[in-house]
C-alpha cells in the first residue's frame, strides 16, 4: 500500500487538468484492455480524480496478476497505466520428502501447481501446508527451504525438505483418572502407545501425530461424557520428548467429578405431524440410565430426520442439559426449530457423460415441486450407489430460498463396461481361466449385458445374458440367458444346453420381487476305457436328462454401494419347481444375508466387516439326479476347496491299496463366512480382506460334512473393473478331499 500512496502523490499534477483525453494500457497479457477500462472504472472523458486513480491502482492489484503498476500522465492530457505483470512459474520441485511421480498430486494438495503465477504470500502458505502435512505424519521439526529461481520470463521453485525426526510415544499417563479404564482412554486419542505388532495395518506404530495433539484432550473428554462425567476436566497434554531417542511421554491431568443419570428428556418446539411420544419412545438415551453423549447425538440426529422428514429441510435441533449437582442427574431438553416447509426446486444432475439423466433420476426419489424428505435423500444415495454405475455418489442441497432448495446430484462414473475375468488353479481341474466381455450400463441405458466364457481342463462353458432392470423406466425387469456348457473329465463327459427368462418387480425401494423359468438338456456318458481314477464325479453312470423350473425370488437389498457395501444388509429367497416338463422332479429353496457394517465414523479408520450366509435344501419329488444335488467349495463357498468338490460321497479302497471316491450329492447346505476388510492403498483402491468360512452339507442332515477354510484376499478396483486375488487354506482337509490354495476373479463385487 505505501507504493500506492506514493504513486498518488505524484499524480497530484494530473489535477490541474480538467478531462482525460486518452488511455493507454502497456504490459497487460491476462486480462485485455476492454477488461482494464471495466476494473479501473475511469473513462476517456471523464474528470481527472485522484481518488479514483488510486482506487483503480487498487482494483488492479486486487486481480493478483501485477507485481508492479506505475500510472502517469501523457503530454496531451491522457493516462497511462504500465504494468509489470507477475513471472509464471514453470517449474515445481521437491526434495527430501516425496517421489517425483507423486510430486504433481502432492503440490495441488498444498495449494501451487505449474502454471500458476508466482505470489510470494502464496509461496509461504504452502510452505506452511506441507510443514503440517509432515508434521501430522509425525515428524518432529520439520525444516523447509523454498529456493526461488528467476527463468526468462517465468520462475522455477525447488521445496527442499528436512523432515527431521519421528517421535515415538513411550508412555501415555492420564494422571487423576480412577473411574474410567486409561486404556478406553488411550482407544479415543490420536496419539496412542505402540501396539504389540503396531506395524500392522490397523494398529498403532506409537508415532506422534503432532497436529492432532491439540484434540486428544476433547477426545479423552468425550470417553468421559459417554459415562456420564459431565463435569470431567481433562488438560491438554503435556509432552516431554529426549532429543537423543526421540522418545515422548505424554501427561493429562484429569479431573472426573461426579457420575450423572438422566432425569427426565423434553422436547420444545411443536411440529404438525410430528408425534413427540412416539420418537420419544425410540430414542438411545432413557431415563434412569448413566447420561451418554453419544446416545444423545444419536437421539438428536434422528429427532432432527423425522422433522426434516416432514419437509422442513433447514431444520435445527439444539440441546440443551440442566445438571442437578445434589441428585446428580441431569435434565436433558431438545429445543426443536423447524424453519418453513422446503419444496424441491430442481433435481441438478452432473458428473454423468454417460449414465443418461433420466437412468439417475429413476432412483432419485425426489422431483421438483415434492416436499423435502432427508429418508427420501438418504435411500436415493444409497439406491445409486447399488447400482454400480458410480464411483462416488453424491447428493448436496442447494438453497433458493427460504421455501426452496435444489439437489445437486453429482456423480462420479466407474468403468462399467469390461472385459473381466476369473479362474484359479486346483490339483483335479488344474488352471481354470474364466472371461467375459459385459457392460453393465450400455450407451447409459442401465441396460446390462454380457457374454462370457470359462475353459479349464476338464470344462468349456459359454453364455450370454441381458437384462433391463428398468423397462421403460417402469418397476420391471426383464432378464434372458442362454448358454451351453461342456465337462470332459477321465471318466465322463457331460454336456448341458439351456436358457431361462426372468421377470422381475421393484415392489418397494429395496424389496424385489422375481418370477423365473428355465429349461436345460443335459447328457452325461460314461467313458467305459477310461483308466481307473481316484474321483468319478458322479455315482449314477450315464445321465440324460431334461430339466424343466419355475421359480420365485425375493430379495431385500439396503447397503449402500453394490461393489464395497459399507452399510446395510442383504436378505434373499428363492423356490423352484422342477417337474412341469422334462424329467427332474424336485423342490428347491435357498437363501442368503449379508450384513455389513463400516467403522470408520467410530475409530477413524476404514474397517469393514461382513457377515454372509447361504443356504439350500432340496426336496426330492420323484426324480433328482446326482448334477442337480448340493456341492460346496471355491469363492462363494468355502474357500481352499476346489469348486464343487465337497459333498457326500462313496469312498472306497482298493486291493492295490488306491483311494477312490464318488460323488453322491446333497441335499441340503449351510455356508458362513466372515471377513474383515481393511484399505491397503487408497490411492491404488486397494483392499486386503481376512476371512474364515465354515461350510456344511449332507444328505438327511446338514452337519454330515463340515469343512472349514481360511485365508486372504486382495480386493483391487482396477480400471478394468474389481478384481479378487484370493489366496486361501483348506482347514483339517482329509486325504482325498481336492484343495485350491489360490483362485482370483473380476467383475464380481466383493
Amino acid at each position: 500500500m505505501r507504493k500506492l500512496f506514493t504513486l498518488s502523490v505524484g499524480l497530484s499534477s494530473l489535477l490541474l487538468a480538467q478531462n482525460i483525453t486518452s488511455i493507454q494500457y502497456n504490459g497487460l497479457l491476462h486480462i485485455s484492455e476492454e477488461v482494464a477500462t471495466e476494473i479501473s472504472g475511469i473513462n476517456v472523458g471523464d474528470a481527472f480524480d485522484i481518488n479514483k486513480i488510486d482506487e483503480s491502482l487498487k482494483n488492479f492489484y486486487r486481480q493478483g496478476y501485477f507485481s508492479d503498476i506505475v500510472v502517469s500522465r501523457t503530454a496531451d492530457g491522457g493516462l497511462l497505466y504500465e504494468f509489470k505483470e507477475k513471472s509464471v512459474i514453470s517449474k515445481l520441485d521437491m526434495n527430501g520428502y516425496s517421489s517425483s511421480d507423486e510430486q504433481e498430486a502432492l503440490f495441488a494438495e498444498i495449494g501451487l501447481k505449474k502454471g500458476d503465477l508466482y505470489d510470494a504470500t502464496k509461496v509461504q502458505q504452502a510452505k506452511k501446508n506441507l510443514i503440517k502435512k509432515i508434521e501430522a505424519e509425525g515428524y518432529y521439526d520439520t525444516v523447509v527451504e523454498v529456493n526461488v529461481e528467476p527463468k526468462e520470463e517465468s520462475i522455477a521453485l525447488t521445496f527442499d525438505v528436512n523432515k527431521g525426526e519421528k517421535i515415538y510415544i513411550e508412555k501415555i499417563d492420564f494422571a487423576g483418572a480412577k473411574e474410567i479404564d486409561t486404556d478406553d482412554l488411550e482407544a479415543a486419542l490420536a496419539n496412542q502407545e505402540e501396539d504389540v505388532m503396531g506395524w500392522l495395518p490397523g494398529l498403532h506404530n506409537g508415532v506422534a501425530h503432532m497436529d492432532q495433539l491439540a484434540y486428544d484432550g476433547y477426545r479423552a473428554k468425550d470417553v468421559y461424557m459417554q459415562h456420564g462425567y459431565l463435569d470431567a476436566t481433562v488438560s491438554d497434554p503435556i509432552m516431554r520428548v529426549d532429543s537423543g531417542s526421540y522418545k515422548a511421554d505424554l501427561t493429562y491431568q484429569i479431573s472426573e467429578g461426579d457420575q450423572y443419570r438422566i432425569n427426565s428428556i423434553k422436547i420444545i418446539g411443536a411440529v404438525d405431524g410430528l408425534d413427540l411420544e412416539e420418537i420419544r419412545s425410540k430414542f438411545s438415551a432413557i431415563k434412569g440410565k448413566i447420561f451418554n453423549i453419544n446416545k444423545l447425538r444419536k437421539d438428536m440426529s434422528y429427532l432432527k430426520e423425522q422433522v426434516a422428514n416432514l419437509g422442513y429441510a433447514n431444520a435445527r435441533v439444539n440441546p440443551n442439559f440442566h445438571k442437578n449437582k445434589n441428585s446428580k442427574t441431569v435434565d436433558v431438553q431438545y429445543t426443536v426449530i423447524p424453519g418453513q416447509k422446503v419444496t424441491i426446486n430442481d433435481v441438478i444432475i452432473s458428473g454423468n457423460h454417460t449414465t443418461r439423466d433420466r437412468v439417475i433420476r429413476r432412483d432419485v426419489y425426489l422431483a421438483p415441486g415434492d416436499q423435502f424428505s432427508l429418508t427420501d435423500l438418504k435411500d436415493s444415495k444409497n439406491a445409486l450407489g447399488r447400482r454400480g454405475y458410480f464411483e462416488k455418489v453424491d447428493i448436496e442441497q442447494q438453497r433458493v430460498d427460504a421455501t426452496h432448495t435444489n439437489l445437486l446430484v453429482k456423480v462420479k462414473e466407474a468403468a462399467t463396461g469390461s472385459i473381466q475375468a476369473g479362474g484359479g488353479y486346483g490339483s483335479y481341474q488344474g488352471a481354470t481361466v474364466s472371461t467375459s466381455l459385459s457392460d453393465r450400463n450400455i450407451l447409459g441405458s442401465g441396460i446390462n449385458a454380457a457374454i462370457s466364457f470359462d475353459i479349464s481342463k476338464i470344462s468349456v462353458n459359454y453364455s450370454l445374458s441381458f437384462n433391463n432392470p428398468r423397462v421403460w423406466d417402469s418397476d420391471y425387469s426383464l432378464g434372458v440367458n442362454v448358454y451351453q456348457s461342456e465337462y470332459d473329465y477321465l471318466t465322463y463327459d457331460q454336456k448341458s444346453i439351456g436358457a431361462g427368462v426372468n421377470i422381475g418387480k421393484q415392489i418397494t425401494r429395496n424389496l424385489y420381487g422375481s418370477l423365473g423359468y428355465s429349461y436345460s438338456k443335459n447328457d452325461t456318458n460314461v467313458d467305459e476305457n477310461a483308466t481307473e481314477e481316484r474321483y468319478s464325479i458322479f455315482a449314477q453312470e450315464d445321465l440324460n436328462y431334461a430339466k424343466s423350473t419355475f421359480s420365485i425370488g425375493l430379495n431385500y437389498d439396503s447397503t449402500d454401494d453394490f461393489y464395497v457395501p459399507r452399510e446395510g444388509i442383504i436378505l434373499g429367497g428363492s423356490l423352484g419347481y422342477s417337474g412341469v416338463g422334462g424329467d427332474e422332479k424336485f423342490l428347491e429353496a435357498s437363501a442368503k444375508f449379508g450384513a455389513y457394517y463400516g467403522f470408520e465414523d467410530l475409530i477413524d479408520y476404514d474397517l469393514i466387516l461382513r457377515y454372509k450366509m447361504r443356504a439350500r435344501i432340496l426336496q426330492d419329488r420323484g426324480k433328482i439326479d446326482i448334477p442337480e444335488k448340493v456341492f460346496m467349495g471355491g469363492i462363494g463357498s468355502v474357500r481352499g476347496f476346489e469348486p464343487y468338490s465337497v459333498a457326500p460321497s462313496e469312498d472306497s479302497v482298493d486291493a492295490n491299496g488306491t483311494a477312490t471316491r464318488k460323488y453322491l450329492g446333497g441335499m441340503k447346505s449351510l455356508i458362513n463366512t466372515v471377513e474383515a476388510s481393511i484399505p491397503l492403498s487408497k490411492a491404488a483402491k486397494m483392499r486386503l480382506a481376512f476371512f474364515y468360512d465354515y461350510g456344511m452339507v449332507g444328505e438327511d442332515k446338514v452337519d454330515e460334512i463340515t469343512k472349514e477354510g481360511y485365508g486372504v484376499s486382495l480386493e483391487w478396483f482396477s480400471p478394468m473393473g474389481p478384481i479378487n486375488l484370493v489366496f486361501a487354506r483348506a482347514r483339517n482337509p482329509e486325504d482325498l478331499d481336492r484343495t485350491s490354495s489360490f483362485e482370483f476373479t473380476m467383475g464380481r463385487k466383493f
